[in-house]
């Protein structure tokens, strides 16, 4: 029983720590096209379509924001953005 309960306490702790490394956006950016970009601490982005679905967009594709001013990908964090879509929808 002792090891059942630890193992059950390792995996809330490690699940707890990997919802905290997902939901570090620094910002999210609207684009023209409906579509978002979620900017994270570590300067990588992830893209969420306008469904709000992850999806890939490929490194250094120039996105342009509602406002005009134009983005550079860097990185392609779809996992981020999926894990980002289900901790916030409380799945």
């Amino acid at each position: 029983m002792l090891k059942i309960t630890a193992i059950a306490f390792a995996s809330t702790f490690a699940l707890s720590a990997f919802a905290a490394g997902t939901t570090d956006v620094q910002r999210s950016v609207e684009l023209k096209d409906g579509s978002t970009v979620h900017v994270f601490q570590d300067g990588k982005m992830g893209m969420e379509n306008k469904y709000g679905r992850a999806f890939l967009m490929p490194q250094g594709h120039v996105m342009e924001a509602r406002d005009g001013t134009r983005i550079e990908m860097k990185g392609n964090e779809v996992w981020r953005v999926e894990a980002l879509n289900r901790f916030s929808s409380g799945s």
